[in-house]
Formats: structure tokens, C-alpha cells, sequence
């Protein structure tokens, strides 16, 4: 951490920024714990869907906390394994959700921990969604890698020309007394431009020898993240940053929080349903009502079969 300088505090549910050396090294540290919980214990996925669910969450959130706009990033990936689709989204200000698709007897079988076995062949897509009056921006690529941190540190690679390594861990906390809780942490390190380096987006950026010098340290150093250092709560992200990169400096910003959030309501769902005539809506009934649950939250509403929204306590 940069001389005389109070850091600011960060814990579970928040990322936070940070700067290794002078400018060319940035990256962001997150820790999700009650949200990530509150996420997972709506779906009740089996723990395979489970972590891979709360790897994409890590990453959303470390991704998203980068917009400079009232928007949203969209993270997915589409296979054809056991686990056909994950999407996770992180809304400005730090709203997360998620969802999955899954063979239940296929995940069974498959290697929990192996993104390759899980998916499938197919691709990862990142959409940037900067609102109804802006045209959306989306990079994909092929999702070859055996892992979500390496199949995005590829997508980062060749998609924007920016070097990126990241670390990712997920898995439960066991306290004595307590139900086992989902946790789950992540690291992203770029090379990002510094002063008088910018440039057009998928330009690639040229390297100085110093540059070179800091960041193979940073990948390096990165690279010796081990799982339990992301997910222990007793060891503070910026203990773990001092740990990594206190030869070059590291100097740590804000903590952005992060919660489980979801934009869906009756007003949209019922929207959506005021496009099928009335035969279509009488097909939807059941037991009187006509019920929508959402992927994201698993949020149940209520419809009349006139597609009105049912007022509920």
C-alpha cells in the first residue's frame, strides 16, 4: 500500500479496485459472501451448477464495477455439456443475479470444478448494455479453456488486446452450529494503458521493458493465489493485495458494495403477456391463475386469465 495512506476498509459482498505500481498494473478483488448465499439458495442448483454460477458472479462483478455509465454487463455461457447456459448480471450501483440451465442427470455425472467437462463446446459472451437509447456492445469467443478465469483472460486476450490473468474460487464455509455457506472470491490483474497510452478499443498496447518487467511480476505473483486465500473471511483483500504486490507498491481504492437484486416486476411480466390474444392465455391457466416465475430471483407472480396481474399480500 502507497506510503501514509489509510486504506479503505473492504469485506464480504464488495470489490475492490486496486493499482500496482505506477499505472500500468490495475486490477479488482471481490468477496461475495451473504449475497452469493442469498443468489444460490433460490435456486437450489446442484453444487456443480453451484460454482460455476458463483464463478460467473465473481466475474460479472469484477467486470461490471469498470463501467463509467448507468448500465449493465450481461456475462454468458453457452454449451453443450451437462450445463448448457450460465448468465450472470451486475447492474450499476452493484445489483447481482443469475441463472442456469442444466441436465440434472447429466451434471450428476460430470467433474464438478472443470468449466470444460460442465459446458461443452460453445462460447462466452459479454454484453454491455448501456441502456435503452444506446446501442449494445458485445465480444464473444470460444469457450476452449477448461476453466471460466482462463476462457476470460482469453476473451480479454484477443477480444479487447488487453493482457488479463485472473483467479477464481467458490466453494462453502462450514462454521460450527451454522448451515454450510456459499463464499466465493475472485482476482482480475490487465495491463491497462497508462498516462498518454490511450487507445482505440482491440489496439493492441505496446509495452515499455519497465512495463514488461511490472506486470510478468503481477501475472507471476497472481498465479500463486491459492483457492483458500480467496475464500478465507479472515484474511482481508487487502491483506492478501499487500501480500502479492508489496515489492512494486500497490495503492487500493473505494470498495464498491455489491447485493442480490433483481429488476424484474408484475408491470414487465404483465407487459409480456399482453401480447398473446386470449386463447394463448387460456392455455397458460392452471388452477385459475396464470403463474410466471422468474429465472433470476424465482419471484412468483400471479395473473387472472385476462393476463391481469393478481394482487397478493
Amino acid at each position: 500500500m502507497t506510503d501514509n495512506e489509510k486504506s479503505p476498509v473492504a469485506g464480504d459482498d464488495a470489490i475492490l479496485p486496486f493499482q500496482v505500481g505506477e499505472a500500468a498494473v490495475r486490477g479488482r478483488i471481490v468477496r461475495l459472501g451473504g449475497v452469493l448465499d442469498s443468489i444460490l439458495s433460490g435456486h437450489q442448483f446442484p453444487d456443480a451448477v453451484s460454482e460455476l454460477v458463483g464463478e460467473a458472479l465473481c466475474l460479472v462483478s469484477m467486470m461490471g464495477a469498470a463501467l463509467k455509465f448507468d448500465g449493465k454487463l450481461i456475462f454468458q455461457a453457452q454449451g453443450d455439456g451437462p450445463i448448457s447456459l450460465v448468465v450472470a448480471d451486475y447492474s450499476a450501483g452493484g445489483a447481482l443475479r443469475a441463472a442456469a440451465k442444466y441436465d440434472a442427470g447429466l451434471v450428476g455425472e460430470a467433474a464438478i470444478g472443470s468449466a470444460g467437462a460442465l459446458l461443452g463446446k460453445g462460447h462466452l459472451a459479454m454484453t454491455v448494455d448501456q441502456g435503452p437509447d444506446m446501442e449494445r456492445y458485445q465480444g464473444i469467443t470460444a469457450l476452449i479453456e477448461n476453466s471460466l478465469a482462463a476462457a476470460a483472460g482469453s476473451y480479454f486476450d484477443q477480444s479487447e488486446q488487453i493482457p488479463t490473468v485472473v483467479k477464481l474460487a467458490v466453494g462453502h464455509l462450514s462454521v460450527p452450529g451454522q448451515d454450510p455457506a456459499w463464499r466465493a472470491g475472485g482476482m482480475i490483474v490487465q495491463f491497462m494503458p497508462g498516462e498518454g497510452g490511450v487507445r482505440e478499443r482491440g489496439e493492441e498496447i505496446i509495452m515499455s521493458d519497465d512495463d514488461r518487467d511490472i506486470w510478468e511480476r503481477a501475472v507471476a505473483f497472481t498465479h500463486t493465489i491459492k483457492a483458500d486465500e480467496l475464500l478465507d473471511p479472515a484474511i482481508s483483500p487487502q491483506t492478501l493485495l499487500y501480500r502479492l504486490f508489496h515489492e512494486d507498491g500497490v495503492r487500493i481504492y473505494d470498495p464498491q458494495p455489491v447485493r442480490a437484486d433483481c429488476s424484474c416486476n408484475g408491470d414487465k411480466v404483465a407487459a409480456v403477456l399482453a401480447r398473446y390474444n386470449e386463447a394463448e392465455l387460456m392455455d397458460m391457466v392452471g388452477d385459475g391463475a396464470i403463474s410466471v416465475n422468474c429465472e433470476f430471483c424465482r419471484k412468483n407472480y400471479q395473473f387472472n386469465p385476462q393476463g391481469e396481474l393478481i394482487e397478493t399480500p
